[in-house]
């Protein structure tokens, strides 16, 4: 996956350094398989040998099946607008592994008896409870004008993840025209699960306000888009909590 992960963990009494060190061994744990299969990085992940017909998507390990069948499913939902089928070199689930790795660390966290959890990777967070009990979670996002500052606060339901270019450049692929294109500066998707989330947010920019669409029939998920000039335009139920720097500010 080539990113950097963190595991944040709260609560209002420190629990038992021997209870929890397993537990956050087993949940990087994940992480590190998940880079090991899904890796386009890595010559010998599965992803890879995939790529590279050496592998069959068939043969397998149950987790990149299940991650594929994720994708597809995601590929649906996004009116296409996300297609791991579409990138160069052949199939990449980049779009959502990382998010989808993160999640199952998180469950994993879960067994740790905590108020909350966050797994942060690289800015797409899964989270569950809050910073105290009863409270819930809420994350900044960057201005992708100015990614020093924040544009807003949300109230993440769990799964909060936010694609764009203004990190790593244009390196997003149009599905329908293959090649390098965003619709928008940036895109955010909430959502009770973190792989899902991450795959609508690349998605979501790569489309554009338009894109929004794809979220009349989905439960439990809302998208936010900051377009080029500075506006926001968001689902009705985007839980946002207060707007701060835009980018035309």
């Amino acid at each position: 996956m080539g990113t950097v992960v963190t595991l944040d963990l709260y609560n209002d009494a420190a629990p038992s350094t021997s209870t929890l060190a397993p537990i956050i061994e087993e949940a990087l744990g994940v992480l590190h398989r998940a880079d090991d299969m899904f890796s386009t990085w890595k010559d010998e992940s599965c992803v890879s040998r995939i790529r590279r017909g050496e592998l069959s998507p068939d043969d397998a390990p149950a987790d990149v099946k299940t991650v594929l069948e994720e994708c597809r499913e995601a590929r649906i939902i996004s009116q296409g607008w996300f297609d791991p089928w579409a990138m160069p070199g052949g199939v990449d689930p980049t779009g959502m592994v990382k998010g989808w790795a993160a999640q199952q660390s998180l469950d994993v966290l879960r067994r740790a008896n905590v108020a909350g959890a966050l797994v942060n990777a690289a800015g797409d967070i899964a989270s569950f409870g809050g910073p105290r009990e009863g409270e819930p979670f809420r994350i900044g996002v960057a201005d992708p004008a100015n990614p020093r500052r924040l544009a807003c606060v949300v109230e993440t339901p769990g799964a909060i993840a936010t694609s764009g270019t203004y990190e790593r450049g244009e390196h997003l692929i149009d599905p329908h025209s293959r090649i390098p294109t965003t619709r928008a500066a940036s895109a955010t998707v909430v959502g009770p699960e973190l792989g899902l989330a991450d795959a609508l947010a690349t998605a979501l920019v790569v489309g554009g306000p338009q894109a929004l669409t794809m979220f009349k029939e989905l439960t439990g998920y809302e998208g936010l888009v900051i377009t080029n000039d500075g506006t926001f335009q968001m689902t009705p139920r985007f839980p946002l909590v207060e707007k701060l720097a835009t980018s035309h500010e």
